[in-house]
């Protein structure tokens, strides 16, 4: 069942039940009305007839007509009995005892009774005069009443039938115009496929579940195409970069064994495969950076990182690595808050990143000292690494973070152009930001930013 049907039937159900109780409340109440007041006529007839036959002698005879008129004004199927003392009836003959003896001894004991029996209503008082003390009791039915109230509950029957209908057809109406940007989404999602994953859903300037349903859907689309790209520069790189160095160290050891040769002439091909199997590690060492980015890219393991402990860590390696005085961390800010100072992120791959900007800093600038600033407050993490290398020309700075981009002037650097792709990926990752600020032949400054 669609939710637009689901959530018209809920509503309709709940409002329906809510109606049923208030008509329900409203028939009891009526009906409790109607049974008071027939009971307050059977009263008056009661009393009307005591004065009728107990106090006639007692009235004038203008009283006693009028007394006569309303005691004609019977109702429907009325029985009227006068009980003396030994309950027996007086005034009234009657062939066969209408109310059991102990009912009249009830009345008599409580003065005055009301009851309903066998669908008539009953009334009697114990009524107290110079002839006797009778007990009067009076029955009829309300038929009246009763066709009164059996009207409200057919009306009220038509009311609930009609309403719910009407409240079902308008919940649906409203349920369909509150979904309809969940279609809309839907629509799109359908779109999707492997092929096209660059497209996005549409999140509305809304700030509702259906933005944020769109919002984590599109975020979802950018860590599978993230994912897929990462595989497909893998699977590029490893057809490329592999295939050229094997093929050249097998070329020249066929082409050295295929005669006898100086000891120069030996020395120049193995020289010569030295230098392609160093190409051939460092491709290596890369495919498995970029295998191991690919596997924690898919299902990172979030823990928070202590930002500022990273670069020290950083700090630790390239100094052993490039000797005192190559690396220099310079702490602009920290804030009061050492939570503040953390990151929940992938330490191994923050590090990747890290160590990609920083060995292209060694590398481009030809070993020279690289400076680390570090700046933190409780609104953001940002981290600077400058270096006083070749730089990069200002046409090329957009696309330096494309997958086996290599700049014009990096001619005689080794590298395979996917390192600064894998950095950029994995900052984003974890909604960070890199820019990049170059001045040819001068510097280069990478700066990584974290908003929290």
């Amino acid at each position: 069942m669609k939710i637009k049907n689901r959530l018209s039937l809920y509503f309709t159900s709940i409002s329906a039940i809510v109606l049923l109780i208030v008509e329900v409340a409203i028939c009891i109440t009526y009906n409790s009305l109607v049974k008071s007041d027939f009971y307050d006529h059977l009263m008056v007839r009661a009393y009307i007839a005591a004065q009728r036959y107990l106090e006639a002698d007692e009235i004038s005879a203008d009283s006693l007509s009028h007394v006569k008129l309303r005691y004609l004004q019977a109702l429907p199927n009325e029985v009227i009995r006068f009980y003396n003392d030994k309950n027996r009836a007086a005034f009234i003959n009657e062939k066969g005892q209408f109310w059991a003896p102990s009912l009249i001894d009830e009345v008599r004991k409580r003065k005055q009774i009301e009851f309903t029996e066998r669908g008539r209503q009953n009334a009697g008082i114990y009524y107290y005069d110079n002839q006797g003390n009778f007990v009067i009791l009076v029955s009829a039915v309300d038929v009246e009443g009763n066709k009164r109230t059996k009207d409200l509950v057919k009306s009220m029957a038509i009311l609930l039938i009609g309403v719910t209908a009407g409240l079902f057809l308008i919940s649906r109406w409203f349920a369909q115009k509150a979904l309809q940007p969940i279609d809309k989404v839907i629509d799109q999602m359908r779109k999707v496929s492997a092929g096209n994953l660059s497209l996005r859903v549409d999140e509305g300037k809304g700030r509702d579940e259906i933005s944020a349903l769109a919002h984590n859907f599109n975020q979802l689309l950018e860590h599978l195409e993230n994912a897929f790209e990462l595989q497909q520069t893998f699977v590029i790189n490893a057809s490329h970069e592999l295939r050229t160095p094997i093929t050249t160290i097998i070329g020249e050891i066929e082409i050295a064994l295929n005669k006898l040769r100086s000891h120069t002439e030996y020395e120049q091909v193995l020289q010569s495969v030295l230098t392609d199997a160093e190409r051939l590690n460092g491709t290596i060492t890369v495919l498995l950076e970029l295998a191991n980015v690919d596997m924690n890219y898919t299902q990172p393991a979030l823990k928070p990182v202590a930002m500022d402990e990273l670069i020290w860590e950083l700090n630790d390696y390239w100094l052993a690595k490039k000797g005192k005085g190559m690396f220099n961390i310079n702490i602009l800010n920290l804030p009061e808050d050492p939570e503040k100072l953390q990151l929940l992120a992938n330490k191994s791959l923050l590090a990747i990143a890290f160590n990609n900007i920083i060995g292209n800093a060694y590398k481009f600038s030809r070993n020279k000292p690289v400076q680390c600033d570090f700046y933190a407050d409780d609104k953001e993490i940002v981290i600077n690494i400058t270096d006083t290398g070749i730089g990069i020309l200002p046409e090329e700075i957009a696309k330096i973070f494309k997958s086996f981009y290599r700049g014009k002037n990096v001619e005689g650097y080794n590298g395979s152009g996917i390192g600064l792709y894998v950095t950029y990926k994995i900052i984003s990752l974890f909604n960070g930001t890199i820019a990049v600020n170059s001045v040819p032949d001068r510097h280069t400054i990478v700066t990584i930013q974290f908003k929290r």
